[in-house]
């Protein structure tokens, strides 16, 4: 079993011999099929002889290499035996003197790090004292300078104490001056009106303007909307600042108190309502005002505080058509009416250019009709030319039928003839009449 499992070339030779006897079978098949039925069967017989006999000298040898095979096997497991044991005794013996390198190195380690320790306590004793001695001189300092610092600190504190308290009087006052409805009115006032001069064109609103003719309500300001009309409708703006209500929800907030903040921002709620109602009724009046007024707000943090209300905003823009804006919404709802105002710039400019090209169009017209006269006295002009060119010719010809007909030529310098005036002397006459000719006919034409 052992020399099965460890001699695949043997099964290999094996199965190539058998491959061989059967495709040698396979060829004497074919041979015969290509024989025919008069074949020689001796002759096949012969080589099924033949076959078998190679077929058995490679089982022969195939039987002998699996014995040399086997020889080979059994010399190399032999070997391998050898090569181990050698290995383990090698292993063994590094093994032992590793064993005894490292009792060496634990005992060689144990005794320096008992030297480290020793020292280390040494330096560590030495430096407790140094840090300790500059501990000591650093905390004395630290203390001095702490205390001259708390003072200096006090008194800082003392000089903050009295401007808290003069602060403290100020945001009383400022509260007084708040509490009046007036003096509150007019501040929101002049924080819209700084916002309006900072983002519109001058003259681009109007303020307390009169927007019905049976009323004496003036609404504080009324911004022209940017449309091409006669009479442009305007925008209505009113600044509220309900700060009871505001100051009841801070102090609710404050508290930590969630009975009071809700009924804080209940009222808020209804001072809002009330005061779109208001704004509705005095200050949307088409077609003098658009269809929707503006209710200002002049704190971002009351605008906030509305904005939190569940629904209000857009329940008071779809009842009232009042649209609730703080100071950081109303510089960007501006600032697209001054783009309404640059458009309307760009279209009046637009209809001045249309009329320029409108005008340059008429200009254009008549130049093609002086053009075409133009061309229609070139056209005489050259038919006139023409007409003299001819004449000139005639006349030409005529001269020169009379300078054949007399015969008589001229004496010249050398006593010879002159010989007759050739076709180039008749063409330098003909340019030379030419231009008298055709100035009178140029003259009679422009006559």
């Amino acid at each position: 079993m052992p020399d099965l499992s460890a001699s695949p070339v043997l099964w290999i030779g094996m199965l190539l011999a058998a491959l061989s006897c059967l495709l040698s079978l396979i060829v004497l098949r074919r041979l015969s099929l290509m024989a025919g039925q008069g074949g020689d069967a001796d002759q096949l017989a012969r080589l099924c002889v033949m076959t078998e006999r190679e077929t058995a000298a490679r089982v022969a040898e195939n039987e002998a290499q699996r014995a040399r095979m086997a020889e080979i096997e059994r010399a190399l497991s032999t070997k391998l035996d050898q090569r181990h044991q050698e290995m383990t005794e090698t292993f063994n013996r590094i093994a032992r003197m590793m064993g005894r390198d490292l009792a060496e190195m634990r005992v060689t380690q144990s005794e320096a790090l008992r030297e480290m320790a020793e020292e280390g306590r040494r330096q560590s004793d030495e430096l407790r004292a140094a840090v300790n001695e500059r501990l000591h001189q650093a905390v004395e300092k630290q203390m001095q300078t702490s205390f001259q610092r708390v003072l200096e600190q006090i008194g800082a504190m003392q000089k903050a104490m009295g401007e808290v308290s003069a602060m403290t009087a100020q945001v009383g006052d400022l509260k007084r001056l708040f509490s009046n409805v007036k003096t509150r009115g007019g501040w929101g006032e002049s924080q819209l009106r700084s916002i309006l001069d900072d983002v519109l064109p001058e003259g681009a609103y109007e303020t307390n303007r009169r927007l019905r003719d049976d009323s004496r309500e003036v609404v504080e300001f009324a911004v022209r909307m940017p449309v091409r009309a006669t009479v442009p409708p305007v925008l209505a703006i009113d600044s509220k600042f309900p700060t009871e209500a505001y100051e009841r929800l801070l102090q609710a907030v404050e508290d930590c108190n969630p009975d009071a903040e809700r009924a804080a921002r209940r009222a808020l709620e209804t001072t809002l309502r009330i005061e779109a109602r208001k704004i509705a009724t005095k200050y949307i009046v088409p077609p003098v005002t658009v269809e929707f007024a503006v209710l200002y707000l002049p704190t971002d943090g009351l605008y906030a505080e509305v904005a939190r209300i569940p629904g209000l905003l857009d329940e008071i823009g779809r009842t009232y058509r009042v649209i609730v804006m703080g100071p950081g919404l109303m510089p960007a709802m501006l600032r697209t009416i001054h783009l309404g105002y640059v458009t309307l710039a760009l279209e009046r400019r637009t209809d001045d250019i249309a009329r320029l090209l409108g005008a340059t169009r008429q200009e254009m017209l008549r130049m093609d009709g002086v053009l075409e006269k133009l061309a229609r006295n070139a056209s005489a002009m050259s038919s006139s030319i023409d007409e003299a060119r001819r004449r000139t010719g005639l006349v030409t010809r005529r001269l020169r039928e009379l300078d054949v007909d007399t015969g008589a030529p001229p004496a010249g310098d050398d006593g010879g003839a002159t010989p007759a005036p050739a076709a180039g002397d008749g063409a330098g006459a003909q340019a030379d009449m030419a231009p008298s000719w055709s100035r009178e006919g140029a003259g009679g034409y422009g006559a």
